[in-house]
């Protein structure tokens, strides 16, 4: 062995959350029965100066998107509030001091890098690849853009654009190609921290401008909300019809234990009237959005508000580029903490790292995974990891679904929220079979990435796919010829398999099933 090569049983590529939970399950269902430490590496792109965490610690994303289960089904399967996650997702988020929303970005980091110590998992930064090494079909090795070569025996890849698949030559689609958009892409945030603005001074001012904006009287408030449109009547009756209810009452923000669920776009027409850019998306290219506030420690307020439109060429790109802001987000950041400053934050921090939220989607997997099979209920209960339940979650929009879908004769792009059962088929490559993706990149078609996006969800996937990453380590197999089923043994043996729940929607599934099909 030369000095820059490096063994190992597992490597990782991608230190998002699901893939750093994959190479602990995998360590630890080694040592489980081998009484052994395995040999398992996590490559980051990350900087050594910086967390592990990708996107939750780095992007700074701190509302986390929980399991949504109805009062129906928490009553009738007597389950907790965001039904019963992963084991490891679920110690990881006690581990980081996880009340029920907020997630603190440095505990998290803090977190992740003692459970993977005490798992045994390696860690090497500022990885950029330059080639893979491949014999047949598998891979064998990444040999990085600083000289050292990394031998490994199974893959987990869970960055947002699939990066190492695609490295070794798994194909990828852009954007939403499945719906035959691939440079439609959903836009993607800079998540901004506040401090010296209370909950408390927050609801006051988002009272105060509510008040004002539906009050036709208040000229000086009408030329904001007209500014803040260009012009645009029509959005700016929406945009006032937006402030209340069903009721008549003003849509305050919800304020809940440790975070804030703002309602209204008040807020939102108070930055845009200051900023001189119309409230709107797909026009302005920018847009500081209702916003999902984590409440954290310190008087810090973590905003996931500030949303860019990009393509899926963009995606790609920024995703390439480890994710760093360009320089005209900064400068429109710039912008948001003049206007922060304006209403009382004392200091106001952009994340280091984008939030994107998707970038196309890898194909040749074991299984792929559409929106209408979750709606029907997912992978069989008898081989489900357990339970997902999650709307579908296209932020910003998918640019010209509605066009195409009116086009076709279909009146609406919305459909039911799924209640699935996970498995992790869609995750495994067939073409580069010991190899598997988790991440929004995963082999998803249709509207499934949507939900299956959310972190929670690939939390449930990685923890499967790192135990699937052992048992084809101890039994001589790849990584995609090991079954959910398989999985879920060492689950039930383990006593970590949650309670697994699906509900089969079969009309909204057959719905949304002629969907996928005819918009391609």
């Amino acid at each position: 062995m030369t000095w820059d090569e490096r063994f190992y049983d597992v490597i990782g590529f991608g230190d998002e959350v699901p893939g750093v939970l994959a190479l602990i399950a995998a360590a630890r269902e080694y040592r489980r029965r081998t009484l052994k430490y395995p040999r398992v590496l996590l490559m980051s792109k990350g900087s050594k100066y910086e967390g592990v965490g990708g996107h939750l610690v780095r992007g700074g994303l701190a509302y986390l998107d929980r399991c949504q289960v109805s009062k129906e089904l928490q009553k009738s399967h007597g389950l907790d509030t965001f039904g019963t996650p992963s084991t490891l997702y679920k110690e990881f988020l006690q581990r980081a001091g996880v009340v029920s929303i907020a997630l603190d970005p440095r505990k998290a980091a803090a977190a992740l890098q003692r459970m993977m110590q005490e798992a045994g998992v390696a860690l090497i930064r500022d990885v950029k690849i330059e080639s893979i090494l491949k014999e047949g079909q598998r891979i064998v090795g990444i040999h990085l853009t600083r000289g050292e070569t990394y031998s490994g025996q199974q893959f987990i890849d869970s960055t947002v654009n699939a990066e190492l698949a695609q490295a070794a030559g798994v194909d990828k689609l852009m954007g939403f190609a499945t719906f035959g958009l691939p440079e439609s892409e959903l836009p993607v945030t800079l998540v901004f921290e506040t401090e010296g603005l209370s909950v408390t001074r927050l609801k006051q001012i988002e009272q105060a401008y509510l008040k004002r904006f539906t009050n036709l009287a208040d000229t000086q408030a009408q030329d904001f909300l007209r500014h803040a449109t260009a012009g645009d009547s029509q959005l700016a009756e929406r945009l006032r019809q937006d402030m209340v209810d069903a009721n008549g009452n003003l849509k305050t923000m919800w304020v809940g234990k440790d975070y804030i669920d703002i309602r209204s776009p008040a807020l939102s027409v108070a930055y845009h009237s200051f900023r001189g850019k119309k409230l709107s998306l797909a026009e302005s290219g920018v847009m500081l959005d209702k916003g999902n506030v984590a409440i954290l420690p310190d008087g810090r307020l973590s905003w996931n508000a500030l949303l860019f439109a990009v393509n899926g060429t963009q995606a790609e790109e920024l995703a390439r580029g480890s994710a760093k802001p360009t320089q005209s987000m900064l400068d429109e950041m710039a912008f948001v903490q003049t206007w922060m400053k304006s209403i009382g934050a004392s200091s106001i921090q952009p994340a280091s790292e984008l939030y994107i939220r998707h970038a196309g989607n890898v194909t040749g997997v074991v299984e792929p995974l559409t929106g209408s099979m979750m709606l029907a209920g997912g992978v069989p209960a008898w081989e489900a990891l357990g339970t997902f339940a999650y709307h579908f979650d296209v932020r910003g929009g998918i640019p010209g679904i509605g066009i195409k879908a009116h086009a076709q004769g279909f009146k609406s792009v919305s459909f039911s929220a799924p209640v699935f059962n996970v498995g992790i088929r869609h995750a495994q490559i067939k073409e580069v079979p010991n190899l598997a993706v988790v991440s929004p990149a995963s082999g998803f078609g249709g509207f499934a990435s949507a939900a299956g996006r959310i972190v929670e969800f690939n939390a449930t996937v990685g923890q499967g796919l790192g135990i699937a990453a052992m048992i084809a380590l101890l039994s001589g197999r790849n990584l995609s010829e090991v079954s959910s089923l398989e999985v879920r043994q060492v689950l039930t043996q383990t006593g970590q398999l949650p309670r697994v729940f699906g509900v089969a929607q079969t009309v909204e599934a057959t719905r949304l099933r002629d969907f996928e099909t005819v918009i391609v």
